[in-house]
């Protein structure tokens, strides 16, 4: 039996995603060791709380079709499953970035970070697309990546600017 979610599932799992990212960046705010790299971080934190915005919205725009469950579930497991998936993507077993931080990061080295952590959720979202059937919307799933490339590119100008 194959698996497979629906669009609502993705969006839930795109919004805790940003969610973990705006608190990784608040985290890290804490660890600055410049006023003006604290201010950077809080910045990315609250890009990040908008983009979880974008996603609700996104997802409050779904069809009943595109938010109807795939599989019989009472329990709510596959709840749970996502919930988890969005907390440990990508990491397989490695230390999470907050662990890895030491306060002494310069502002281009967080934004490698960070650009690495949206290119993560791309290949994320790429690999878990053909988990969504197209008509439980596969295309809005499109529209998560379109807009974390569109993180990428924004982190990238300020990369380029500094």
């Amino acid at each position: 039996m194959a698996i497979t979610f629906n669009a609502d599932e993705i969006f839930e799992i795109a919004e805790r995603i940003e969610q973990n990212a705006a608190r990784f960046y608040r985290e890290a705010a804490g660890k600055a060791a410049s006023a003006a790299l604290k201010k950077m971080l809080l910045d990315l934190a609250m890009m990040e709380e908008g983009h979880e915005k974008t996603f609700a919205l996104m997802r409050k725009d779904l069809t009943d079709s595109e938010k109807e469950s795939t599989v019989y579930d009472p329990d709510g497991q596959a709840a749970q499953y996502l919930r988890t998936m969005a907390d440990f993507y990508g990491t397989e077993g490695k230390a999470g970035p907050m662990e890895n931080l030491t306060g002494r990061e310069s502002m281009e080295e967080l934004l490698k970070i960070a650009i690495n952590a949206e290119k993560d959720s791309i290949a994320f979202y790429v690999g878990i697309k053909g988990l969504v059937p197209s008509k439980k919307g596969k295309d809005k799933v499109e529209k998560i990546i379109a807009e974390e490339m569109s993180h990428v590119v924004a982190l990238g100008a300020k990369l380029q600017s500094l």
